[in-house]
C-alpha cells in the first residue's frame, strides 16, 4: 500500500502579513517547535473569529495551545481551510467503497471503463498477514483461483463484445461486472483536515476493515508530519486498544 501525499496548504506569507491583523509566531515557531503551515492557517481562522490578535491568554498563546483549545471545544470548522491531497497506490476496490463514505473527501479515481483490469493488481486482504501459514496458504489459492477466473471471463467478455462492434470502452463497462473487490483501485483524494479527522476517528479503530485501518495509519503518520497540532489528540495506537 502506498500512501504518499503530494499537495498541502500553503500559506501566502506576504498577504497574511501585510493584510491582515495576524501576526506569525516569531520565525514561524512557539515553544513547542516549528509550526506547520496547515496548523497556523486553523489558528488565523479561530482569531478572527473572535478577533484575538494580540495572543491575551498565555494558555492559548502558542499555536499548540491555541488548538488544543479549539479541539477541546469542537469548534473544528477552522480546520477546513487547509487541506492534504494524497497519492494512493495498492488499495482494493472495496476500500474504496468504505472511503467514498466520508462525504467531504474528493476523489480521482482509475477508470475501469478505459483501462484494462488486467493491468491492475490483485490486492491481498490484511488478514493474511494474521493467519499461519497451512492457512494462509489454503485461502490464497482460493482467492487467487477465483481472481483469475473472475479475470479471464472479463476479458472473454470484452473479446465477444468487441466482436460485436462495441467500442473498447463499452466492452469493458460491461464486463466490469464480473470484477472481485481486490482489483486494484489506483487514487487521488483530497480532503480538509477536519475531513480526515473524521476519517481517523472512523477508521484509525480496531473495529474498522482491516485494510482500511492501515490506510488510516498511513493518513495519520503524514499528519503528524504536515499539521501536528490539528491532529494532537488522535493517539497513535488504533481507537479500541486502550491506553
Amino acid at each position: 500500500m502506498k500512501v504518499a501525499p503530494i499537495a498541502s496548504t500553503a500559506l501566502h506569507l506576504g498577504s497574511l502579513t501585510n493584510e491582515t491583523p495576524y501576526e506569525e509566531h516569531r520565525h514561524g515557531t512557539d515553544c513547542c517547535g516549528w509550526i506547520r503551515e496547515a496548523d497556523e492557517l486553523a489558528e488565523v481562522a479561530g482569531r478572527l473569529c473572535y478577533q484575538s490578535w494580540d495572543r491575551p491568554n498565555p494558555k492559548t498563546a502558542t499555536n499548540k495551545g491555541y488548538l488544543a483549545n479549539i479541539l477541546a471545544q469542537g469548534h473544528e470548522s477552522v480546520l477546513e481551510h487547509a487541506s492534504v491531497t494524497f497519492y494512493v497506490e495498492g488499495v482494493s476496490r472495496a476500500l474504496l467503497a468504505e472511503l467514498t463514505r466520508h462525504r467531504h473527501l474528493s476523489f480521482s479515481v482509475v477508470s475501469q471503463r478505459y483501462v484494462d483490469a488486467a493491468q491492475l493488481d490483485r490486492v491481498r486482504p490484511p488478514i493474511m498477514d494474521e493467519l499461519d501459514s497451512e492457512t494462509r496458504d489454503r485461502v490464497a489459492d482460493l482467492i487467487a483461483g477465483q481472481y483469475d477466473e473472475n479475470l479471464r471471463a472479463y476479458g472473454e467478455i470484452v473479446e465477444i463484445l468487441m466482436a460485436k462492434g462495441y467500442k473498447r470502452k463499452e466492452a469493458r463497462e460491461a464486463a466490469r461486472a464480473v470484477l472481485p473487490n481486490a482489483v486494484e483501485s489506483p487514487m487521488v483524494v483530497t480532503g480538509n483536515l477536519r475531513a480526515w479527522r473524521d476519517v481517523l476517528k472512523k477508521r484509525h479503530h480496531v473495529a474498522a476493515d482491516k485494510e482500511i485501518q492501515r490506510f488510516a495509519g498511513e493518513v495519520l503518520r503524514h499528519l503528524r508530519a504536515i499539521a501536528p497540532n490539528s491532529i494532537q489528540d488522535i493517539p497513535d495506537r488504533p481507537y479500541g486498544l486502550g491506553e
